[in-house]
């Protein structure tokens, strides 16, 4: 019977950290989100696959660093719907219309030309390995100092410092043709 009372416990502390990681987590990856996808209506299925995945963990009083770990699990589940979309070929009937410009205070040509340089950006950032990226994204994208980078991915500053400078040169070399 001791058994018994104990998975109980062990449920209910479950219960208690998975409730509390969504109530830290969910405005900020709501945030994370709506910064990374143009259909606004999926960010709350974006949010809701992240807590998914962590309700699945067989520990999720484990997770040592909470911010690392669910940005990191957000990346990834964007990840996994760009494939999927990608496999359906999502976006590729969009119709022409919902391109406007007109009112824009920039000239059509810029703006082609930023999404020309926006998809060079992706494509070289895929190219990168994982850890890599996630330092680059978090520095550059997200804003966060290096200290804090390094701690988010449980490495030494100066690891995080190697990976970013070999993310700017790869970056660097990959955008060499857009400099003005």
């Amino acid at each position: 019977m001791a058994m018994e009372g104990e998975r109980v416990s062990g449920l209910g502390e479950r219960t208690t950290i998975l409730r509390t990681l969504v109530e830290t987590y969910t405005r900020p990856l709501s945030r994370y989100f709506t910064r990374r996808v143009s259909a606004p209506h999926d960010v709350p299925d974006l949010v809701q696959e992240v807590f998914l995945r962590l309700s699945r963990l067989e520990d999720p009083n484990g997770i040592r660093q909470h911010d690392s770990f669910i940005f990191v699990t957000a990346a990834n589940v964007l990840k996994d719907q760009a494939r999927r979309n990608q496999a359906r070929g999502a976006g590729l009937s969009d119709p022409i219309d919902d391109l406007s410009l007109e009112g824009s205070d920039f000239a059509p040509d810029r703006v082609l030309a930023s999404k020309y340089i926006a998809d060079a950006l992706r494509r070289a950032l895929a190219e990168l390995p994982e850890r890599t990226r996630d330092v680059f994204v978090l520095r550059m994208l997200e804003g966060l100092k290096m200290a804090d980078v390094a701690h988010a991915m449980a490495i030494s500053t100066r690891a995080a410092e190697k990976h970013q400078a070999r993310a700017l040169a790869h970056v660097a070399e990959r955008l060499k043709d857009w400099h003005r």
